[in-house]
């Protein structure tokens, strides 16, 4: 295997890991303020930077141990959904403060394989947000597994509501 090849996984920036996510909005002033309420997030302030035309090109929330990078989308760009997983302590919390942020539930929390509940929601944005939990009912699990016995059974909620949602995915309307 060639070393160089491989990603860098030490030595990185405090909050950075190997594969980290940057999110293009319109209106990342007001993201970032969404982020910081929604995530207790921190923004890291001495990386805002400005673009000539006033917007903004880079910014940097901190949420849990991961960075979310964020800049405003020009004129010319295409809208651009993100779609992000969060780990947090309590799903039901969590959506309840990205509702009274504007959002709206796409799937409401429901036990999830692994010992995890799972929501979702879309953002003011319209970037598409998966919350997991560790589910009150067994203990979550670091193993990962492609459990498919679910597809020989009606569609749940967590399949059904995914579906819906990606088919909608448009832009915001201004």
């Amino acid at each position: 295997m060639d070393d160089q090849r491989q990603p860098l996984t030490e030595n990185l920036p405090a909050h950075n890991h190997t594969v980290n996510t940057f999110i293009v909005v319109d209106g990342a002033a007001d993201f970032i303020d969404f982020l910081v309420d929604v995530f207790d997030g921190q923004e890291h302030a001495a990386v805002r930077t400005p673009d000539r035309d006033g917007t903004l090109i880079h910014a940097e929330v901190v949420v849990g141990d991961s960075t979310i990078m964020i800049g405003d989308r020009k004129p010319d760009w295409p809208f651009t959904p993100a779609l992000t997983q969060v780990y947090v302590h309590d799903v039901d919390e969590v959506l309840e403060r990205a509702e009274r942020a504007g959002s709206t539930t796409v799937t409401p929390r429901s036990e999830f394989y692994g010992g995890y509940d799972l929501a979702r929601f879309l953002d003011p944005w319209h970037n598409l947000w998966w919350l997991y939990a560790p589910s009150d009912v067994g203990e979550p699990t670091t193993e990962m597994t492609a459990e498919t016995d679910w597809h020989d059974a009606e569609p749940s909620v967590v399949y059904t509501t995914l579906m819906r949602a990606m088919a909608d995915l448009a832009p915001p309307r201004g």
